[in-house]
């Protein structure tokens, strides 16, 4: 059996690709480190256990049966925490995409397709949790016949995201730049993508799944937005990453 996979009975990948998620995982985390040690972003603790462990529970609540995880920097960390996990829960596999130099968040969701073994994937950062409803974008995402299509949060006055703006259709208008919003749409680090067709595409090894896909071939109107009011967090930065303490409660639901 592949090392890299840690078979659980009974998890079929559900029709569209609704049972399957890539966690993006490899992140250096540098700007977290003077309120965290040296750790990868996704293993910062909050309230004693790895942000990493809340979104795990929350996708698996929404029928993720198969995880691959995208994973470079210090990988063995969370490699030996997820085999910790997998003892405890045999109700969904894990699958390990390494990266043996960084390839750009664009090069490691294509390494990790690789693994993929249905038509779609649910795609997201390890540091984010964005609490929307997998259903509703896999409805939407096969509706539309996109090839991505990315789940988006309203927001009012911010300034650290830029915008998505969406024509009619709900098809991508236009990515706009970071600056002052009274309100808009943000990327929400939640996709669902075609993996046959992503991966058909001359992209190439080292590329910005952001910049280097997203805002390059979003005018071909292959890519759609879908709005989720749901709870988002993004502990990229120390501000953030003190507020998900006081936000989340050790052993009961997020806190909304």
């Amino acid at each position: 059996m592949d090392k890299n996979i840690y078979a659980a009975k009974n998890s079929p990948l559900a029709d569209g690709g609704t049972g399957s998620l890539i966690i993006l995982a490899g992140g250096l985390g540098t700007r977290l480190r003077s309120v965290v040690s040296d750790l990868p972003k996704c293993m910062a603790p909050v309230n004693g256990k790895p942000f990493l462990n809340y979104v795990i529970d929350y996708f698996q609540q929404q029928n993720i049966t198969q995880f691959i995880f995208s994973l470079g920097y210090k990988h063995e960390v969370i490699i030996a925490y997820l085999e910790q996990l997998i003892t405890h829960n045999s109700s969904f596999t894990f699958h390990y995409s390494i990266e043996k130099e960084p390839l750009g968040t664009g090069g490691a969701i294509k390494k990790a397709c690789e693994k993929v073994n249905s038509k779609n994937v649910f795609v997201t950062n390890g540091d984010t949790l964005f609490k929307a409803s997998l259903p509703a974008l896999n409805k939407f995402h096969l509706q539309k016949e996109a090839e991505c299509t990315l789940a988006l949060k309203p927001m009012i006055n911010f300034s650290r995201y830029g915008v998505v703006e969406l024509n009619e259709n709900g098809s991508v208008k236009n990515f706009c730049e970071k600056k002052y919003y009274k309100n808009g749409l943000i990327n929400g680090g939640l996709y669902m993508l075609n993996v046959e067709n992503f991966l058909s595409r001359q992209l190439p090894e080292k590329f910005s799944f952001e910049t280097g896909y997203l805002e390059k071939f979003y005018k071909e109107h292959t890519m759609y937005g879908l709005e989720q009011d749901g709870y988002f967090i993004d502990i990229g930065i120390p501000e953030d990453y003190e507020r998900v303490q006081k936000e989340l409660v050790k052993g009961v639901d997020w806190v909304e």
